[in-house]
């Protein structure tokens, strides 16, 4: 199976337009978060309308899996907790978005929504825990916080997902793709991907221009590519363990 993975597109329409014009070459695209920026002068209704049909398109080419990062949060649930609501309109044109599990290609592939409380953070584990893992199949997870460690690392702080270090030790899932951490593949110290226990977890990070830095996997052979304007990198998945810096 042939991945493409991208996160932190920031309703930038040139990035959106290349991931559109790649989406018919992949067997499946992950966008692994912040499709939508607070700080743009252009209201989130907007944003969301034109980011809704772009996902549209893609999902006509391919198999789309989407999950939601904090700038794609839309509204309040009853108990304060800042939730996503606009992607679930996604799922209605066959995207795959926050809490769904598809089987693609012999691989199990979950959506994991941007939590910031504990309620948001238990539909999160019940929608992990109901997934049936009877099947034996590997298990892929996009999220958008990487755990602490390179991914996370700005060049001067971590800016890592507390509990997901917790979560891949308890159902170990094979690979993990994230965003959120723009710098984390570029600062010293840093980089594109990394192992927790046997899980592989990778972050492309965000670059300025029209083409996003990117992740692609080609999962029948067993490897991963980093591509960004200033540098590339591969690792195999079946080696011991992932570089712990940028190239």
């Amino acid at each position: 199976m042939q991945v493409l993975s991208v996160g932190d597109l920031h309703y930038d329409l040139r990035k959106l337009d290349w991931v559109l014009s790649r989406a018919a070459d992949v067997d499946l695209l992950v966008v692994a978060g912040d499709l939508l920026d607070i700080g743009s002068a252009l209201p989130l209704d907007s944003q969301i309308a034109v980011t809704l049909e772009y996902l549209e398109r893609m999902a006509r080419r391919t198999t789309v899996v989407v999950c939601s990062g904090n700038h794609d949060l839309d509204h309040r649930t009853d108990n304060g907790e800042k939730a996503t609501a606009w992607l679930s309109e996604a799922r209605d044109v066959g995207v795959v978005v926050d809490g769904d599990t598809i089987e693609l290609h012999g691989w199990q592939v979950s959506a994991c929504a941007w939590w910031e409380g504990p309620t948001t953070l238990q539909q999160v584990e019940d929608a992990l825990d109901a997934v049936d893992r009877t099947t034996a199949l590997p298990w892929m997870w996009v999220w958008h916080g990487p755990p602490d460690g390179p991914l996370a690392w700005t060049g001067s702080k971590t800016y890592g997902d507390p509990e997901l270090p917790r979560l891949i030790e308890h159902h170990r899932p094979d690979v993990v793709l994230c965003g959120h951490v723009h710098e984390a593949p570029f600062a010293s110290g840093g980089a594109w991907s990394d192992r927790v226990g046997n899980t592989w977890v990778f972050n492309a990070g965000r670059q300025i221009g029209p083409i996003p830095s990117h992740v692609e996997l080609d999962l029948g052979a067993r490897g991963a590519t980093w591509w960004s304007f200033d540098a590339t990198g591969s690792v195999s998945l079946d080696q011991a363990a992932a570089p712990t810096a940028a190239p």
